[in-house]
């Protein structure tokens, strides 16, 4: 049986099992959601609010926040994973898939860059924000997303820690090469797997 995590709370037979198999070594369950960030929550009017889709592509592509709201929505329930050792199960959330808004773009990228008010970015490779892997969710447990989670608008990729869920998501820039973000500039892991520990260069 594997060994039950700091935080994880005692179930029975099957069921502990099938929870502590969800959880990333070193990380522990908690029922908070713990807020961080790198500095104070941006207050953007909503009305200025658009999201935009530039770089390795034809033309730009941009939608003011009620043509976004207007976009077909998914609402997903998945695990998240923190880098600070912190994962929450079943967290459920509403948003637009990147596949939807990639639909019919033609590009040479191999990586995107998401950029965000705050002066905040991450990076990922093209292909894991594709096929259903990405979202940007305006909605947390249906209800708007709190700014200090990354309302009106955060990214939400649930198969990297967290920190590459960008808060605050204004945009994604295709690119032919891999930037590192705000945060792997200072020292953590460029891809960021919960199930590698891959927390900070050189894991």
């Amino acid at each position: 049986m594997p060994p039950i995590s700091r935080g994880f709370r005692r179930r029975r037979g099957n069921e502990a099992e099938a929870e502590a198999e969800r959880v990333p070594q070193g990380q522990y369950v908690t029922p908070d959601f713990p807020v961080l960030s790198a500095g104070p929550t941006p207050h953007q009017p909503i009305e200025s609010w658009t999201f935009e889709i530039r770089g390795e592509i034809d033309e730009v592509r941009s939608w003011t926040w009620a043509e976004f709201k207007a976009l077909p929505s998914e609402r997903i329930t998945v695990d998240i994973h923190c880098v600070t050792k912190w994962s929450k199960l079943d967290t459920s959330w509403t948003g637009v898939s990147l596949d939807t808004l990639l639909d019919g773009v033609d590009t040479s990228a191999a990586y995107v860059l998401a950029f965000s008010d705050g002066d905040y970015s991450s990076n990922l490779p093209l292909a894991d924000v594709r096929d259903g892997k990405a979202w940007v969710a305006y909605e947390y447990e249906d209800e708007p997303l709190a700014p200090e989670h990354g309302g009106p608008a955060r990214l939400l990729v649930p198969r990297h820690y967290f920190w590459k869920s960008a808060k605050w998501v204004r945009g994604i820039e295709l690119r032919p090469d891999d930037q590192p973000g705000f945060w792997e500039t200072y020292g953590y892991h460029n891809y960021g797997d919960p199930w590698k520990e891959q927390r900070y260069a050189g894991d």
